[in-house]
């Protein structure tokens, strides 16, 4: 089943017209490509890998299309005015945004905001026009609290990393024994092949893995980021941690840790202590927005040190990460589980303890949810069981 692809989300552009009036600015540039996750949010416009100009000023967002991608410029972008290449002189994005602004007159010595990542190229261009640059963090901000439309992009892509999920859970529940080592219909089963199987109901979903499909097994678990080819026995943790980013930029985030013939050792008593850590976690987001981040945090480490395991981002073994982090069309953007924030409604963030031991193997849990005004939604309804069982999901 493919999943139906949600509307694309707009951008309000107000969070600019107030920066602009608190700091006394007259106008906001950004240059960038469709990499930059920034001047995604602030175009929507999905091409190409080349930087290009948006402008905001005088109440209106202004884009400056590629060449050839004037079209797609006018289908995609929903601020006010596209300008073409044949309606601009210059050809570098950063003399493009200067003609803008000198077409909406402002002048030398007025104050223009830019993000602090804009390229050096186009900060000199805009130097060279004599405005006052100074750097502003309001897109960051911005994205940090989603819509309702970007909630349901997010939704979308997270149910189709459940069903690549439940594709990799069922291989392992139909995996054979040989002594120890598991085979799948004669062949040897390894971390590589449950990617490849991932990765195929992914692509099959219309969604991109963007190479964040991670499959560790035993050791290879406290690998955060592990891409290598292992075999798979039974015994040993199997670790399948799934990003796909859904073809208008928003990412899930979805993570389960199955065990083949478990032996009840330290594998049951960490994917116990990792269920109840993400329940204390669930238990403070219960207040809903205004609940402070760090708290999160310190709640759920709490839980995890309660069974007997490590915490802390210098420990060697147990709980070495933060509890989890923004996701949007960044797979990691603001805030982070451990800030000293207070969470806002439409902040989407994963919920992701684990513990790890490269002799023992490594657990972790990661659902995906949004923070409410009185408490929050699990974008995540994936069961989080040990042992892999045959899943039909839809």
């Amino acid at each position: 089943m493919v999943s139906s692809p949600a509307p694309a989300p707009t951008t309000d552009y107000a969070f600019l017209a107030a920066e602009l009036r608190e700091r006394d600015a007259a106008a906001f540039v950004h240059v960038g490509d469709r990499f930059d996750d920034d001047q995604r949010y602030l175009t929507r416009f999905s091409g190409p890998d080349r930087d290009y100009a948006y402008v905001y000023v005088d109440g209106e967002a202004v884009l400056c299309a590629p060449a050839l991608f004037e079209e797609q410029a006018r289908r995609e972008f929903p601020g006010d005015v596209v300008y073409a290449p044949a309606d601009l002189d210059a050809e570098a994005p950063g003399q493009q945004a200067v003609e803008v602004l000198d077409a909406y007159d402002v002048g030398a010595d007025e104050t223009v905001l830019v993000p602090q990542h804009l390229p050096h190229d186009a900060a000199l261009y805009l130097d060279g026009a004599g405005v006052d640059l100074a750097s502003t963090d309001a897109v960051a901000a911005a994205r940090t609290t989603k819509s309702d439309a970007e909630v349901d992009c997010l939704r979308a892509v997270q149910a189709s990393a459940q069903r690549a999920m439940a594709r990799v859970e069922t291989f392992l529940a139909e995996a054979e024994q040989d002594g120890t080592a598991l085979t799948h219909e004669g062949e040897r089963l390894t971390s590589e092949r449950l990617r490849r199987e991932a990765n195929a109901v992914l692509a099959g979903e219309g969604v991109d893995p963007a190479a964040n499909t991670v499959v560790g097994v035993g050791e290879t678990c406290a690998d955060l980021h592990f891409r290598g080819d292992v075999p798979v026995d039974a015994g040993e943790t199997v670790l399948v941690d799934l990003s796909p980013r859904g073809p208008h930029g928003y990412y899930g985030d979805l993570t389960r840790t199955f065990v083949v013939d478990a032996e009840g050792g330290w594998e049951r008593r960490a994917h116990l202590a990792v269920q109840r850590a993400q329940d204390a976690a669930f238990d403070e987001l219960d207040a809903g927005a205004g609940v402070a981040a760090s708290l999160v945090h310190t709640e759920t480490a709490a839980e995890v040190a309660a069974y007997g395991f490590d915490t802390g981002y210098d420990a060697d073994t147990g709980f070495t990460h933060e509890t989890g982090h923004g996701v949007g069309l960044s797979l990691h953007e603001s805030p982070s589980l451990s800030d000293d924030v207070e969470l806002a409604a439409g902040t989407v963030v994963t919920v992701e303890p684990g513990v790890y031991d490269p002799t023992e193997g490594g657990v972790r849990i990661e659902d995906l949810v949004v923070v409410t005004e009185d408490g929050f939604e699990n974008l995540t309804d994936y069961p989080r069981s040990l042992v892999p069982e045959p899943r039909e999901w839809v």
